[in-house]
């Protein structure tokens, strides 16, 4: 019964990952606010990559839009490994979440082959979440397409695939 759940939900993911596929490129990059934009720029400039104070307890993955930066965080509240990340054009709204689907590889919204796809929340009918170009690239993304990939490396897809299972925690912070 476990295994018809998880690949019912592997199944709606990867469907809701196509579906933001098809998302029409005229609908651009969502508008900002400027306090919005100003939150964009790191927390700590003394240490960057020192995990949020308020990113919550536990075993978690913390995601930072001001810093594009990711932690793995053990139950222990230690981080396991840090990385930076290159965004997509839709972020998702700071806030707790859980990993709905996850997809072994799939084409992106931008054409490019992509593995371990970690899915946790969606925002304008766009899928947020974390992959990996197979080609190792981490590009800008098109300004003009809605995308919500949160692109990270191939070693750093590995260690997230293997760390964020379904209903792992996700937090995101300013």
């Amino acid at each position: 019964m476990a295994g018809l759940t998880a690949a019912a939900l592997a199944a709606v993911g990867f469907l809701a990952y196509q579906a933001s596929a098809s998302a029409p490129d005229t609908l651009g990059k969502p508008e900002k606010s400027p306090s919005a934009s100003a939150s964009r720029s790191p927390k700590d400039k003394k240490n960057p990559t020192a995990l949020p104070a308020q990113s919550g307890t536990g075993e978690r993955v913390v995601y930072s839009l001001g810093d594009d930066r990711v932690w793995l965080v053990t139950a222990a509240g230690k981080v396991k490994l840090t990385f930076e990340v290159m965004p997509g054009t839709v972020d998702p709204t700071p806030g707790k979440y859980a990993v709905t689907s996850r997809t072994g590889s799939v084409t992106g919204t931008d054409g490019t082959p992509i593995e371990h796809v970690v899915i946790f929340t969606t925002s304008d009918g766009v899928a947020i979440g974390f992959s990996a170009a197979v080609d190792g690239s981490t590009p800008k993304p098109d300004p003009a397409k809605k995308t919500g990939g949160i692109r990270e490396s191939r070693a750093h897809g590995d260690a997230m695939w293997q760390f964020a299972g379904i209903s792992q925690k996700v937090v995101v912070v300013p």
